[in-house]
């Protein structure tokens, strides 16, 4: 009890003891004070996000505005623009075909009643080839006939009655002159009498009115005469013009008639000549046609951009058997066939012996003079672009733009330019097809 009173008590001499720990609630009321950096770290991520997401925007819209597309450079042929002399030329391919060539064709139509020769043959002029029937036109023949012979007969007749009508007018006119004369010395001693006083005056009177009925029928009978020679010569004039047309129908209908027999109109070799016994051909219808053969030319083909460019007399080369021989253009067909037209070309001098129909010939067309140019590699780029841009690669080769140049003259290896590239830069000359509507290119390498 002492131990416990004495701990109890208060020592009158010493300062209470204060406890340094806080008492339950003490300070909480109190603002805690953020630093600068608490709050960085607040914020940072949110405005890195909208940073981030501001230069994904940017980077898609430039990438969409400049239309990049990205190429393996393997996959693409990249060239490099020289300084040359550019051979203005371009390579042909020439079919060996006749010089000249004649069509036969049916002037109208028919069946094959025979085929005297076969195909290949060698013809002479008015050789028989094939002979065809057609039983309408025959037909036509004879009907036409008829109505010649029918339109000679009614000239003949009208001819007849002509002659007849103006034989007839002769008689009247020198029935009447007769009476006239008669009457005009009837009328003379009457008036002689009447003045002596033996004749009475109604004899001379009807005497003369009996003259004047003589001239005055006289007159009208003149002009019957020419009335009648003037419509009659009319009417022949139309017969006869009729008459010549029908003709004319009738020989062109004979000529059909016998140009069912079909002749060779020259001498030559037949080919194409494909028709059967028994096989009926309409009106133009192709029976064959007959070559020259002995005498050849060159037909070639060429890409539709040469038409503007290709005249007549210009020269092409070609070498055989190792001689080179000469051709000039003797004529273009503007014709434009799957991008294509044609043209022939004749040997300026002897023609080889040893070319035959058919055989194809590798030549050159020469266009113009050889002259220095800036020169690229002609490439499939050229089909997509038509010359007027292509693709050029950066300095340091990772990008390819699009940049509008003017190209000029082609050959088939090389392009000339004319402006927009430099000696030295580096283009794209393979085909644009996948990529064409790009701005640029990504060229990465694999």
């Amino acid at each position: 009890m002492a131990t416990t009173a004495g701990k109890n008590e208060i020592n009158p001499g010493s300062r209470p003891v204060v406890s340094s720990k806080p008492g339950s609630g003490v300070g909480m009321d109190r603002k805690v004070q953020k630093s600068t950096w608490q709050r960085l770290q607040r914020w940072l991520p949110a405005t890195l996000g909208l940073v981030l997401i501001v230069i994904l925007v940017t980077y898609a819209v430039l990438e969409s505005t400049n239309s990049t597309f990205t190429v393996n450079s393997n996959q693409v042929a990249v060239a490099r623009v020289t300084q040359a002399v550019f051979d203005d030329f371009i390579p042909i391919r020439g079919r060996v075909t006749p010089k000249k060539t004649i069509y036969l064709d049916a002037v109208e139509g028919g069946q094959v009643e025979q085929r005297l020769v076969e195909d290949g043959a060698l013809v002479r002029k008015g050789d028989l080839i094939v002979v065809l029937t057609n039983s309408g036109l025959q037909l036509d023949v004879v009907r036409n006939e008829a109505i010649v012979t029918e339109q000679l007969n009614n000239m003949r007749s009208l001819e007849l009655q002509l002659e007849q009508n103006r034989l007839q007018h002769r008689r009247s006119l020198v029935d009447l002159d007769y009476q006239i004369q008669r009457l005009t010395r009837q009328v003379k001693r009457l008036s002689d009498l009447d003045k002596s006083g033996v004749a009475s005056k109604s004899q001379l009177e009807d005497a003369s009115d009996e003259l004047a009925y003589y001239q005055a029928g006289r007159a009208v009978t003149l002009e019957s005469q020419a009335t009648d020679a003037r419509l009659q010569d009319s009417q022949l004039n139309f017969l006869r013009k009729t008459t010549v047309q029908l003709e004319r129908s009738l020989a062109i209908t004979r000529n059909n008639l016998e140009a069912l027999n079909v002749r060779a109109p020259e001498d030559g070799k037949l080919s194409g000549l494909i028709v059967e016994v028994g096989q009926s051909i309409a009106r133009g219808g192709r029976i064959g046609q007959l070559d020259d053969p002995a005498n050849f030319k060159l037909r070639a083909s060429l890409d539709e951009y040469y038409l503007s460019r290709i005249d007549i007399d210009q020269s092409a080369y070609f070498s055989l058997g190792g001689d080179d021989y000469q051709l000039n253009v003797a004529k273009v067909y503007p014709q434009v066939k799957n991008g294509q037209f044609e043209i022939d070309l004749l040997f300026v001098d002897d023609e080889p012996t040893q070319i035959r129909r058919g055989q194809s010939i590798q030549g050159k067309l020469t266009l113009g003079d050889p002259a220095p140019a800036r020169l690229i590699p002609n490439g499939a780029f050229y089909q997509d672009t038509g010359g007027n841009w292509l693709f050029v690669v950066t300095a340091d080769g990772a990008r390819a733009v699009r940049r509008n140049v003017k190209l000029g003259r082609r050959n088939a290896r090389f392009i000339e330019v004319v402006e927009g590239l430099d000696v030295g830069e580096q283009v794209i000359t393979s085909s644009y097809g996948s990529f064409a509507q790009m701005d640029q290119l990504k060229l990465v390498a694999n």
